[in-house]
């Protein structure tokens, strides 16, 4: 058993007018704490000096309470490596005995309504596994840790007293000037550094932006499919869904218009849809902003993965295009970088920067600080551009790979969609063949494809699986995508 190395002081009270002795009182409340659970087997106990210090009272005071506790099989010492509680503790109560622990009655218990239309959040395989076609991977084997680690040590050797204050809640204004720079250059962005605004990812984007713009009960264009995690922000503020399909164009906007024309924002990932990887067509963009402006409406433009085009022109922004100010675009470095990095950023409407500022001070005041400095030299050293490059192609080669191994291999009525973009493709399947299904027999093969069904709102769901490639080598996909045949086949009959 892995030891809890805290060195934590448990909570101790001491009455100094008791008759009691203190070391006994010392002895009591730390044995307690181990027999309630709030102390747990293998858990680091302060030393007996640390102790008496704390409590002002004797070290040899500290030494009796502790040689008691350590006589009755409560605590064992390591020399030189501490004190913890013991890992069979004299007083647990039995495993399985429901009359060691009886269940406690509970009062009413009261949650919001908007938390519980939230589904409930599955813990599933695909989610977490790491390997042949999980999405949202990247090749992490090509990151440069080397410049990152060096930057990042520097920063953290070379702190200034001002980074540990509360700062900017729009963020770093070099790191958002940078930004700017970027996303006018790559991504055709209309957009000042007092237009960004530094966020936890993606999903707090979305999470902002909603407070600023939805009064519950409005309606809410999503695609369908789509992704979920934006659909429970709607969810969260009390709004109506509105699922739009998508087509091989994108969005189907005159489809949104007949369906809610009223609808107060449209949430939409126009350069690579997610999940079927479809890109919005130029006349769908432009009835989208004509939308937008007839009816006063907003788009959220989640751009998560442009940087990585395969084939053809880059596609511009859909912020670009507009001349109204009705977009709020957001961008994040998780598929550029790395997912657990959690920094991403939203480019605001000029007139509605003071909104987002007072929504993101409610929230979590600003953003921390020394992430965005390292950033801010990654980007401006050009270790970002050569990467982005550089990744380019190796994903590119990885995606084509695994299009031809997949036309090669997988024999029937399969098709494949979304290939030229991103980091993850469609491949959809018969009649009659579970999604759910094949995922739950992919996972026992260690292939972590997610099932396309989940991510509708409403039946009949088309049924697919989402395959990502960007953490599969290329050694990797041709025998990932020969297991994947298997299971296809044994579950087609």
């Amino acid at each position: 058993m892995r030891k809890i190395s805290t060195g934590f002081l448990p909570l101790i009270t001491l009455d100094r007018k008791s008759a009691k002795p203190l070391h006994l009182q010392i002895y009591e409340q730390v044995r307690a704490a181990i027999t309630s659970g709030n102390l747990k087997a293998h858990q680091q106990l302060p030393s007996t000096r640390a102790l008496a210090s704390e409590l002002r009272v004797s070290r040899i005071t500290a030494l009796n309470a502790f040689a008691q506790l350590a006589a009755e099989g409560y605590l064992e010492t390591h020399r030189g490596g501490g004190t913890y509680v013991c890992g069979a503790l004299p007083d647990a109560p039995p495993e399985g005995n429901p009359k060691a622990n009886p269940a406690k009655r509970l009062g009413p218990r009261h949650i919001s309504k908007r938390s519980a239309d939230i589904p409930r959040f599955q813990p599933t395989p695909w989610l977490f596994g790491r390997g042949a076609f999980a999405v949202g991977q990247v090749a992490l084997d090509q990151f440069p840790i080397a410049a990152w680690s060096r930057l990042f040590a520097s920063h953290t050797r070379n702190i200034r007293a001002s980074s540990m204050y509360f700062s900017d809640p729009l963020g770093n204004l070099d790191f958002r000037a940078t930004i700017a720079a970027y996303l006018r250059t790559v991504r055709g962005v209309n957009c000042d550094p007092e237009q960004i605004m530094i966020v936890s990812g993606s999903q707090q984007a979305i999470e902002i932006a909603t407070r600023v713009l939805l009064d519950p009960g409005d309606s809410v264009w999503v695609e369908e499919p789509g992704y979920r995690l934006a659909r429970n922000v709607v969810i969260m503020s009390n709004c109506r869904l509105v699922p739009v399909p998508v087509d091989e164009e994108g969005l189907n906007v005159e489809a949104g218009i007949e369906m809610c024309p009223d609808a107060r924002v449209a949430m939409v990932t126009p350069s690579h849809q997610f999940p079927t990887g479809v890109t919005l067509s130029s006349s769908r963009r432009l009835q989208l902003l004509e939308w937008a402006e007839r009816s006063g409406g907003w788009i959220i433009e989640d751009d998560y993965d442009s940087e990585y085009i395969y084939e053809g022109s880059p596609i511009l922004s859909l912020q670009g295009l507009d001349t109204n100010a009705r977009v709020i675009y957001i961008g994040t470095f998780s598929k550029t970088l790395f997912p657990s990095l959690r920094v991403g950023y939203v480019v605001i409407p000029k007139d509605l920067v003071e909104h987002f500022v007072a929504v993101r001070v409610s929230m979590d005041v600003n953003p921390p600080y020394i992430v965005q400095a390292v950033l801010t030299d990654f980007m401006n050293e050009g270790h970002y551009s050569r990467h982005i490059r550089r990744m380019r192609m190796t994903y590119s080669e990885r995606r084509k790979l695994l299009v031809h191994s997949i036309k090669k291999e997988v024999n029937g009525h399969y098709r494949l969609e979304g290939a030229n973009a991103g980091l993850h493709l469609l491949l959809t399947l018969p009649p009659g063949l579970s999604d759910k299904a094949v995922t739950k027999a992919a996972e026992a093969q260690c292939l972590w494809v997610w099932p396309l069904s989940p991510l509708y709102s409403r039946e009949p769901a088309k049924q697919g699986l989402v395959l990502g490639f960007g953490s599969v080598s290329k050694e990797r996909i041709l025998p990932a995508v020969r297991k994947m045949r298997s299971v296809l086949e044994t579950l087609s009959g």
